[in-house]
């Protein structure tokens, strides 16, 4: 049985999540865009769904549905009003590669460095967030390293030079308290118990994009095509859970974070020590390549960073942007874990972990 330590990358489907996406895959297929009672009735359950992914956001802004963060972060950058983009190195590549995309259309695209301990150099913002710029984009929780942007501050910055302030939530979402002066916050099902191929994009009351998808004019105009309400519906529940279940799973996560500090004392820790979600632990390990320490523990489930580019076969552009050298960040390794997760797994899986290590650093 393979141990699973890979929460960053996804989430096991809670069973609540299952349950209510079944009938709609199965009984209730109509359209929820048709106007029949079949339709409809659908089409309430969306709304349903709606409004409990609103309940983990704040108030006063609307929630468009797409099919994961990274259209949702797509549909911020490239429908935000024109001017120039502020981002951090780090960000994930959602948000990167989609800024730099902006520069073949006249946008100055400033991406602010990082200090060792993975947090923004506030000073290189103070001067990049100027008039003129359009957009600042951050995220909350970054998605390799768990450390914890200040993002309020950020969105404060933006607003006072006439920008917009994007945070990208997608580690976040309904585990660290999101800003409330966010103007639009992206997230995803799949990161907290829900389903894949299901996000959102949280709008502030007032903001306009232009649309970047065509078409039947669904999601007020800004995202057309036809929405699945089983994903909908998954998502709902996801996110209703993820609030009855705060306190519990929190509590469990930092009991997990506080054992792993023991049983990886030979590693050290990427990334602020300080301000970090816990859940995610990032370690790096004279001596070791992390690709061969992932083949030599098949019966675990970890990562080396980003799945999106974990074929790449490229150093961590996160890890990279810490000031890593090479071999640290080939050496580095993500163990994430939650609600599902027990304290004998991560004991087990750490002395998997640990012993294929010492045999990589013997001499």
């Amino acid at each position: 049985m393979t141990i699973y330590l890979d929460y960053q990358a996804t989430t096991p489907l809670a069973p609540e999540a299952f349950d209510a996406m079944v009938p709609l895959l199965r009984d209730q297929f109509a359209n929820p865009h048709s106007a029949h009672r079949l339709g409809r009735a659908v089409a309430a359950q969306v709304e349903q769904a709606r409004a409990e992914v609103a309940t983990l956001l704040p108030p006063g802004g609307q929630i468009l549905f797409t099919s994961g963060a990274t259209e949702a972060l797509n549909m911020a950058i490239q429908g935000a009003p024109a001017g120039g983009i502020v981002t951090i190195a780090t960000e994930h590549a959602a948000v990167l590669d989609t800024a730099l995309a902006q520069q073949g259309d006249g946008r100055e695209v400033i991406v602010l460095p990082v200090g060792p301990d993975g947090l923004v150099d506030m000073d290189a913002a103070a001067r990049a967030i100027r008039p003129g710029v359009a957009l600042v984009a951050a995220m909350l929780v970054n998605n390799e390293i768990g450390v914890i942007q200040p993002v309020a501050q950020l969105a404060g910055m933006a607003h006072e030079a006439g920008a917009l302030f994007l945070c990208d939530a997608v580690q976040g979402y309904g585990r660290v308290a999101l800003p409330h002066n966010a103007d639009m916050i992206a997230i995803s099902a799949h990161k907290i118990h829900g389903p894949k191929g299901v996000g959102a994009l949280w709008l502030r009351d007032g903001v306009q994009l232009q649309p970047v998808i065509h078409g039947g004019g669904q999601e007020g105009g800004l995202r057309s095509g036809t929405l699945s309400p089983a994903l909908c519906a998954g998502f709902g529940v996801a996110a209703r859970i993820m609030r009855e279940r705060a306190d519990a799973d929190r509590s469990h996560i930092e009991t997990l974070w506080d054992r792993a500090q023991t049983l990886f004392g030979d590693w050290t820790l990427n990334g602020s020590a300080d301000c970090r979600y816990h859940g995610n632990i990032n370690l790096r390990r004279a001596g070791i390549d992390g690709a061969r320490l992932l083949s030599d523990c098949r019966n675990v489930a970890f990562s080396l960073g980003s799945a999106c580019a974990s074929g790449s076969g490229r150093p961590s552009h996160v890890l990279r942007a810490l000031g890593l050298p090479d071999r640290d960040a080939r050496g580095s390794v993500r163990i994430g874990f939650g609600r599902y997760t027990t304290l004998a797994e991560l004991e087990d899986a750490a002395a998997i972990i640990n012993k294929a290590a010492a045999a990589q650093a013997a001499p």
